[in-house]
């Protein structure tokens, strides 16, 4: 990685039309994080010192997630947009502050890495003034054309103003810039606006430093880490590729997949060793799974903590806030929000457990409810160690069912339960005897036929 100090110049003024959207295009989500959220996480891992963002106006959204992601990330606004060199020089305060090596990005990148935007500035290092980032593509049509002479860089054309034979290249510009700390003001304010549109082109920093005598060089990368993202189709598009990346990952840290393709992670999912994860699960944002737990089909896990040895679903739902011990088992169609579930505790199928706590050991039985809410505010319920919830209960919150206590099946405790006590709250079975015989209907006699009438009249 470079030794020199870096500024990063995070271009996220784009309103993303294209996208159909009320939401800014650089906040629709990829594996459970912003666009953004992912390119300042590749800055950042780029160890970069400084971060500027540009936003456009009325961006209030992007800032906030910016500062959000980085809270030492300075946003400026590009009032008018007037091309991608006048963005980065919304952030010219920033810039004039250092002689630090300033590295542009989009905020639509989404699947930038950190250890290509290190390439683009280590060749900084090896004294290039401007380092772009380009790809070969299958069909380089509608890109900008990276434009060599040997090793040096003299050009990045737009394909309406290349020549047939520069048509004809296939590295093309991937957008990703890094200049050189002393000229990269003075470079950039040369940029002018004399082209098609009128706008000031960040591509011309390559001319413009040929014209100073200063060495520009290309750097090349897949073409999926500089996907620029405009439209729901390359949404999915880079959905899929960022899935493809985080199931690799978890498969060389130790975790089984039964069928990767129908898992789905978040980007900041972490696994410990020899976790299993069967068919069709998604891990939504925040979620930490032990060693040797047990994901089993259908499950759906969002902001959960999931202990070592721990067995979760089929049919689960962890909510956020669910924290499951070592060992602990939440079968199929349990819901938990917001509580913990003890070491050895086990729900194993049909309830809702949510803000509360069930201690170690304790059984949740089928059909047991913590009723949390009761219109205006949650409540928690506190279930001890080895206590025992009989089937189909209501725990009213707030309540406290003490270590060792029994509820019977089919209660609805609203008082607190002492340790080692049984509790029973449902009213009393009464049995009465004959009481169906009694309410049956008497039996009719079978109506008689035409036949049986007609001989009853011929009878002598």
């Amino acid at each position: 990685m470079s030794k020199r100090t870096c500024l990063a110049i995070v271009l996220a003024a784009g309103e993303g039309t294209r996208m159909r959207s009320a939401l800014p295009k650089v906040l629709h989500p990829i594996a459970g994080r912003s666009m953004l959220a992912h390119v300042l996480a590749a800055v950042r891992g780029a160890g970069t010192e400084a971060v500027a963002v540009v936003v456009g106006p009325n961006s209030d959204p992007v800032a906030e997630e910016a500062r959000r992601t980085i809270p030492k990330a300075q946003v400026f606004t590009q009032t008018e947009r007037q091309g991608t060199a006048h963005a980065v020089l919304a952030a010219r305060a920033e810039i004039a502050k250092s002689a630090a090596d300033v590295l542009v990005v989009f905020g639509d990148t989404p699947l930038i890495s950190a250890d290509t935007l290190k390439r683009l500035r280590g060749a900084i290092d090896h004294h290039a003034s401007v380092a772009v980032l380009g790809f070969r593509a299958a069909d380089p049509s509608g890109y900008g054309r990276l434009v060599m002479n040997g090793h040096r860089l003299v050009a990045i054309r737009e394909e309406r103003e290349a020549s047939d034979l520069e048509r004809k290249i296939d590295l093309c510009n991937g957008g990703l810039m890094a200049l050189r700390g002393e000229v990269a003001l003075e470079i950039l304010e040369r940029i002018d606006n004399k082209n098609a549109k009128g706008e000031f082109y960040l591509t011309d920093a390559v001319t413009i430093a040929d014209g100073m005598a200063l060495e520009s060089v290309a750097l090349e990368t897949a073409e999926d880490e500089v996907r620029g993202i405009n439209t729901r189709l390359q949404l999915a598009e880079a959905e899929a590729v960022m899935q493809r990346r985080l199931r690799v990952a978890a498969l060389d840290a130790g975790v089984t997949m039964i069928a990767p393709d129908t898992v789905f992670l978040s980007a900041d999912t972490k696994f410990g060793r020899d976790v299993t994860i069967e068919p069709n699960v998604v891990f939504g944002p925040g979620c930490v799974i032990e060693d040797d737990a047990v994901i089993h089909a259908f499950s759906h896990l969002t902001g959960a903590h999931v202990g070592r040895g721990a067995s979760v679903g089929p049919y689960a739902r962890l909510r956020p806030g669910a924290k499951l011990g070592a060992k602990s088992r939440v079968g199929n169609f349990v819901e938990v929000k917001e509580a913990e579930i003890g070491a050895g505790a086990k729900a194993n199928h049909l309830a809702y457990i949510g803000d509360g706590r069930v201690g170690d050991g304790a059984n949740i039985g089928a059909g047991t409810i913590f009723c949390n809410y009761d219109g205006k505010a949650k409540h928690r319920t506190e279930v001890g160690k080895g206590a025992f919830i009989g089937s189909n209960s209501a725990l009213v919150a707030p309540v406290k069912v003490g270590d060792n206590a029994y509820v019977g099946s089919g209660s609805v405790i609203t008082d607190n339960v002492p340790p080692g006590a049984l509790a029973i709250g449902r009213g009393r079975q009464v049995n009465k005897a004959g009481w169906v015989a009694g309410k049956q209907p008497a039996a009719k006699k079978p109506a008689k036929t035409a036949v049986a009438k007609k001989k009853k009249k011929t009878k002598r």
